[in-house]
C-alpha cells in the first residue's frame, strides 16, 4: 500500500523536489503485529531532519494516521516514510510557499538469511567514499548515490554488507547500517559529525551502554586497521537488528559476548525484532 499525502496513489508530480533534487528525508521502520517499532525515535529524527533542511514542520497527527493505515494487519513488514520539500519550480532555490509531500508505504519483510543473525556476516571495504559535509551529517536524507555505488561494488555473495570510509579514509558506517566494535574491552562506534547517519538502533545501543557498561561508548575516528584488529564487531539498523561481523575482507573477527548481550537485551525490550 502507498499513500501520498494521505490518499492511495502510486506516483508524484514530475516537478516534486524529491524527484528533481533528492530534496527530502526518509525513515524505514520495522512493523511487528501492526506496530511500528521505535516510532517515537523515528518521528523525532524525521522532525529534526526537517528542521535542519528547513522543510516545514510535519503534521504528526496526519503522519500517524497514515502509519496506522499502512501497517494495519501486518504481522511483520516494513514501512517507509518519505518527506520531500514538495512541488517547486525549476532551479535549486526553494520557495517558502512549497507544501511538503508525504509518502508512506508498506512492504514485505526482507528475506534476510537467518545465519546472518547467529553466525555473523562478512564485510567488504567499499571503494566509494562518503563525502564530508557537517551540515548534512547525521541526516537520513534522500541523496543516497554514494550508497548505491557502494552496494553495486559488492558482487561476491559471501559479503552481506559493505564498510564505508570517508574521503580521508576514516571508518564511518556500513552501506545500510551503523558499526560498533570492541577494542581493549571497550565498545566503540564511529563519530558522525562529518558524515554518516544517526541510526535509530545506534541510539538505542548508546542508551543501553549508559546503563550497562562502566565506561561510555567511545566515539572514534579510526582507520580500517583498528576495526580489523577488534575483539568483536557488529552492524545494526532498524530492520536487521544486530548482525555480528565474523570477517572483514579476509580478516577473521571473533564472535563475542558483548554483541550477544546487547542483541538479547534489545530483543527482549522489543526494540528490535527477534527471529
Amino acid at each position: 500500500m502507498i499513500l501520498v499525502n494521505g490518499k492511495p496513489a502510486s506516483s508524484v508530480r514530475v516537478s516534486d523536489r524529491g524527484l528533481q533534487y533528492g530534496d527530502g528525508l526518509f525513515e524505514t521502520l520495522a512493523v511487528v503485529h501492526g506496530q511500528c517499532l521505535r516510532l517515537d525515535r523515528h518521528l523525532a529524527r524525521l522532525a529534526s531532519g526537517c528542521l535542519a533542511l528547513e522543510i516545514p514542520a510535519l503534521d504528526e497527527t496526519e503522519l500517524k494516521s497514515d502509519l496506522r493505515t499502512v501497517s494495519h494487519g501486518v504481522a511483520r513488514g516494513v514501512v517507509k516514510i518519505i518527506i520531500t520539500r514538495g512541488v517547486g519550480a525549476r532551479g535549486y532555490r526553494t520557495s517558502s510557499t512549497a507544501t511538503p509531500t508525504r509518502i508512506v508505504s508498506s512492504h514485505p519483510w526482507p528475506p534476510f538469511p537467518p545465519p546472518n543473525r547467529t553466525e555473523g556476516i562478512a564485510l567488504r571495504v567499499c571503494r566509494t567514499r562518503l563525502s564530508i559535509n557537517t551540515r548534512l551529517a547525521g541526516l537520513k536524507h534522500l541523496n543516497r548515490l554514494e550508497q548505491v555505488l557502494a552496494v553495486n561494488e559488492i558482487d561476491d555473495p559471501r559479503f552481506s554488507e559493505g564498510l564505508m570510509l570517508d574521503t580521508e579514509g576514516i571508518v564511518v558506517e556500513g552501506t545500510m547500517s551503523n558499526l560498533f566494535y570492541v577494542v581493549a574491552g571497550r565498545l566503540q562506534t564511529p563519530e558522525l559529525s562529518r558524515c554518516g547517519v544517526h541510526g535509530i538502533i545506534r541510539a538505542e545501543i548508546l542508551d543501553w551502554a549508559r546503563s550497562h557498561l562502566d565506561e561510555p561508548v567511545e566515539l572514534t575516528r579510526d582507520k580500517p586497521e583498528t576495526v580489523l584488529e577488534s575483539e568483536e564487531c557488529f552492524v545494526c539498523n532498524s530492520l536487521i537488528g544486530i548482525w555480528p561481523v565474523r570477517e572483514i575482507e579476509t580478516r577473521k573477527i571473533p564472535l563475542g559476548p558483548m554483541t550477544e548481550n546487547i542483541r538479547s537485551d534489545l530483543e527482549a525490550a522489543k526494540v528490535i525484532a527477534a527471529d
